[in-house]
């Protein structure tokens, strides 16, 4: 489970008063309230599931008296037609948890699936994905749980997790050495990308490199440009590429031999994955 038991709590309560408000009026008013029902969710596509026990604790939240079977795990990968989850209790109760359950599933499952897509498209070499801090506000932790299910490795999830100097920090101090001395004098360097600087051209990542860098993030830089770039600070330094990176550029950008490629649309543009809640009657 991504969230501690108290964020969950929260994180469920928040999501239930936004979509029922004071009630659910079509189904209190069209569904007997002594009504049951049994569903299954079914994949409609093929999908990397997350979010399962997340969606079974809205469903529980609304009624605990629903009996709920999970059937696919967090990772796994289903194929169209598969049952992820049955359920079976008060149908008023089932119709007002379906759309809250469903839309973190889905969106979160999106995510997954979508990096597994790129995954594989690297997995033949020694490179690994990166997510970035491109996430929908308040869903960051979900997000980059979902990107370590479909196979990415996490980037910083705040900015107090490491220090990142990038182009307009640059503009801003005067120089990529000016940069990189100020984070070395302000004395945090503990996280796990030590100093990182965001190079737009090989001139910058050399200056980088002599000024005591611990990491390049190698931005919208050609193939032939990332290969030079891999010749001379590959060992010296951890080489991260990035910008617009797509499922086409991503195995030619990740042969140059890069050790990271970092990848935003993994969970800022990820669409959201089919799952339908079928009734059985």
């Amino acid at each position: 489970m991504p969230l501690f038991k108290e964020e969950l709590r929260y994180f469920v309560s928040a999501v239930l008063d936004e979509d029922i408000g004071t009630g659910d009026l079509t189904t209190l008013a069209t569904i007997p309230a002594d009504a049951t029902l049994k569903a299954e969710m079914n994949a409609r596509e093929t999908m990397v599931i997350v979010g399962i026990e997340i969606a079974a604790k809205i469903i529980h939240t609304v009624d605990s008296a629903i009996k709920v079977e999970i059937l696919a795990q967090d990772g796994t990968e289903v194929t169209p037609g598969n049952v992820i989850m049955r359920l079976d209790g008060n149908a008023r109760n089932i119709l007002t948890a379906e759309r809250s359950a469903l839309n973190i599933l889905q969106h979160l499952s999106g995510i997954a699936t979508l990096t597994r897509q790129y995954v594989r498209e690297i997995e033949h070499t020694n490179c690994h994905l990166l997510d970035t801090r491109k996430t929908i506000p308040m869903l960051r932790k979900l997000a980059k749980y979902a990107a370590r299910m479909g196979g990415a490795l996490n980037h910083r999830m705040r900015l107090d997790d490491g220090i990142l100097i990038k182009d307009n920090h640059i503009a801003g101090i005067g120089s990529v050495s000016k940069a990189i001395q100020a984070a070395k004098s302000y004395g945090t360097n503990n996280s796990t990308i030590g100093i990182t600087v965001e190079c737009d051209n090989l001139e910058q990542a050399e200056e980088a490199v002599n000024s005591g860098a611990d990491r390049l993030l190698l931005d919208n830089m050609t193939v032939d440009m990332l290969f030079a770039a891999v010749k001379k600070y590959k060992g010296k330094v951890k080489l991260e590429a990035s910008g617009g990176i797509t499922l086409k550029t991503i195995k030619e950008i990740a042969e140059t031999g890069v050790d990271y490629i970092s990848v935003g649309r993994i969970t800022q543009s990820a669409p959201a994955v089919d799952i339908g809640l079928d009734y059985l009657g």
